[in-house]
């Protein structure tokens, strides 16, 4: 076998494609071509499930249960920390991913939990043709929803998000701090999210419709993600758009509606119903 035949036979478990010029792939399709099976394998290695569970604490049981949500879609389930989460203190919940790759891998990890997961591969621009049913909540964590590059493809998310819900369901969802990186430059404390010590992940080229973030794993090897910066207020007000009645945003966790003055993530809380 030449080695050019050899590269396109192993590049969907080792290699991301990203062309002649990365920073020019800005296309929402292109998410799949990049969890390839030899990043996912690393990605426990960046999140460390037992210090995020520790820096996160009850953060998300606690508002599910605090609004009695009980059915949950997780849209981006990745390797399963939080749907395991869910899981264990007693949520019923579905798990969707648009990266097969992933689901894979959370449906192993939750059985090495003694778990099983109710998997879907979904894209979320077309949620409701793959999932069905209505749920008391959705959530959208781990920096995902910023894979979406088109504004039409948000939006279009977003509805297929509040179809999903019943008429008082939330949806939770999450994003790095862009603000901060767009206007200040990037820092980190990797405390909250991406706890692995042994990782680094930071931006190599940031500008307003691109962060393109290396990840660099104790091997050595290194893998890349391309997302658009969302900024806070922007994503607020598309969930305004859609239709949210109330929006509450955390900073790293904290309850004070985003006001600190370096988080590393912002968390929305968005409801359906208004209540006083």
């Amino acid at each position: 076998m030449d080695t050019d035949t050899q590269r396109r036979t192993f590049a969907p478990d080792s290699t991301q494609d990203y062309g002649e010029d990365p920073q020019a792939v800005r296309d929402t399709e292109h998410y799949q071509k990049e969890y390839v099976r030899g990043f996912v394998e690393k990605w426990d290695e960046l999140i460390d499930w037992d210090a995020r569970a520790q820096s996160e604490g009850r953060f998300f049981v606690d508002i599910l249960a605090g609004r009695g949500k009980k059915s949950v879609l997780d849209v981006a389930t990745g390797t399963g920390f939080h749907s395991v989460q869910l899981l264990k203190n007693g949520f019923d919940v579905t798990s969707a991913d648009g990266a097969a790759e992933m689901l894979a891998m959370a449906f192993q990890n939750a059985a090495d939990h003694d778990l099983v997961l109710k998997t879907v591969h979904a894209d979320w621009r077309w949620l409701n043709k793959d999932v069905h049913g209505k749920f008391d909540a959705i959530i959208c964590l781990g920096n995902s929803f910023t894979h979406l590059h088109d504004e039409n493809d948000r939006r279009r998310a977003l509805a297929e998000f509040y179809a999903a819900l019943k008429h008082d369901g939330i949806l939770i969802i999450d994003q790095r701090n862009y603000d901060g990186i767009l206007d200040d430059g990037f820092s980190t404390k990797h405390k909250y999210y991406y706890c692995g010590d042994q990782v680094t992940a930071e931006p190599e080229h940031v500008d307003d419709s691109l962060a393109r973030f290396k990840y660099t794993f104790p091997d050595g090897s290194e893998y890349f993600l391309n997302m658009f910066p969302l900024r806070k207020n922007y994503l607020r007000g598309l969930l305004e758009d859609v239709g949210f009645q109330q929006i509450h945003t955390y900073g790293d966790f904290q309850q004070s509606d985003g006001d600190e003055e370096t988080p590393d993530f912002f968390i929305h809380v968005a409801e359906k119903e208004y209540a006083e």
